[in-house]
């Protein structure tokens, strides 16, 4: 459980600061600091399958005579990113094909290129160097949030199973990518501790700042949400208060930031869906997974490329896990959370190859396989992790420097 340390010593408040407001704010601190050193081992072993996992590729790169800072910080997406943080939005770029694909820098969602610019501003240390620091950072950021999330519902051993299965699912290479689903995975999984800790103001912020990262942030919102709704039945089903304004506050907030982008794109374009129409210039729509459905036909009776078997096996296991999730009943939001993951990730047309990075933020589904993996046999866990971290290491590197298919 999560319990604060007692604080001993509390110095009176500054002559400006409001009664209280200083050992508040120390009793935080000291509560972050226990949960640091809890998460220290979770940390040290994502850190460690990471860091095996960049050297893997690196190894690679400079033996096919590529730059390994090239290919994480300039691949495919990245680019695009590293455009918006220099120059801002404005970027419109014909396909050049006979297809009426149009690429247009508004699909990209504000949060990770502009932290990218303001931290350069104060840390110039190169643009690209920049863009992976703000992404490693999130990764780290991750990994505390999500053993504390698999501590707080299963114990320390879930917690560390959770942590290294999400380090080495075998797209994890984006993880450490100038990417933006680091720091959207990190914004979830700490708005998701948020409403099992009953945070909801912080939950609510944190909804809001991933609705600024990633399209599919909004399933955060409707993680906390479910959160708030959950707790308001609960406590009225116990015949206690069920109104609470902090709750209902941060379900208030927590779709702001996704709604405030869509609809400035929409007064930037002039159109109310413009954000919409901007996605179907990329050739990217929804339609309920059946495109999805033809192309696993398509798999099963025509030869193509590796990433795309790859990805096929990926969603599958994903919807499998999922389901697990359900019958294990882990926590409503969680379960919402990742139902929208995988209802955008799968139902949505076009870059079939891109589904495991649209539900890599997905965690919570790896629940079930970390309960497998805490009370498995210490010989059968080693085989185990040792498997997934050759194939997740060779498929990280098949992916930046032999596939010639977008991430």
């Amino acid at each position: 459980m999560y319990t604060a340390e007692p604080v001993s010593t509390q110095s009176p408040p500054g002559p400006g600061d409001p009664p209280g407001l200083r050992p508040l704010v120390r009793s935080r601190l000291a509560r972050a600091r226990s949960s640091l050193r809890r998460s220290a081992p979770a940390l040290g072993v994502y850190a460690a399958v990471r860091a095996a996992g960049l050297l893997f590729l690196t190894a690679y790169a400079w033996y096919s005579g590529a730059h390994p800072r090239t290919l994480l910080g300039t691949s495919w997406d990245a680019r695009w990113y590293l455009r918006i943080a220099q120059y801002g939005y404005g970027t419109v770029i014909p396909s050049g094909t006979q297809h009426a694909v149009i690429y247009n820098d508004l699909a990209f969602f504000p949060l990770y290129p502009m932290t990218v610019r303001a931290v350069h501003a104060v840390l110039p240390i190169g643009l690209v160097n920049v863009a992976l620091l703000v992404a490693w950072a999130a990764a780290g950021l991750t990994a505390w949030a999500v053993y504390l999330i698999g501590e707080r519902l299963y114990g320390h051993r879930v917690g560390m199973a959770l942590v290294l299965l999400y380090g080495l699912l075998p797209h994890a290479i984006i993880q450490t990518m100038a990417y933006t689903e680091p720091v959207l995975t990190a914004l979830s999984a700490w708005a998701l501790y948020a409403v099992l800790t009953k945070r909801w103001i912080a939950a609510g912020t944190l909804a809001a700042l991933a609705g600024c990262a990633r399209p599919n942030g909004c399933a955060v919102a409707a993680a906390v949400i479910a959160g708030v709704l959950v707790d308001a039945w609960r406590k009225r089903k116990a015949g206690r208060r069920w109104f609470e304004p902090r709750a209902w506050a941060g379900a208030l907030i927590a779709p702001l930031g996704w709604l405030g982008y869509v609809l400035w794109v929409g007064l930037e374009t002039g159109d109310l869906k413009g954000y919409f129409t901007v996605q179907a210039g990329w050739g990217s729509r929804y339609d309920f997974g059946w495109s999805a459905l033809r192309y696993f036909k398509h798999l099963l009776t025509h030869p193509s490329y590796f990433t795309y078997y790859v990805a096929a096996f990926i969603v599958a296991g994903f919807v499998i896990l999922f389901v697990l999730c359900v019958t294990d009943r882990i926590p409503v939001a969680l379960l919402v959370y990742s139902a929208v993951l995988l209802l955008i990730g799968i139902g949505g047309a076009g870059f079939f190859q891109c589904k495991p990075r649209f539900l890599m933020p997905a965690f919570p589904v790896l629940i079930p396989a970390a309960l497998a993996l805490a009370r498995a046999r210490p010989r059968t866990a080693a085989v185990a992790v040792v498997s997934l971290a050759g194939f997740s290491f060779c498929y990280g590197t098949y992916l930046l420097t032999v596939s010639p298919l977008a991430l």
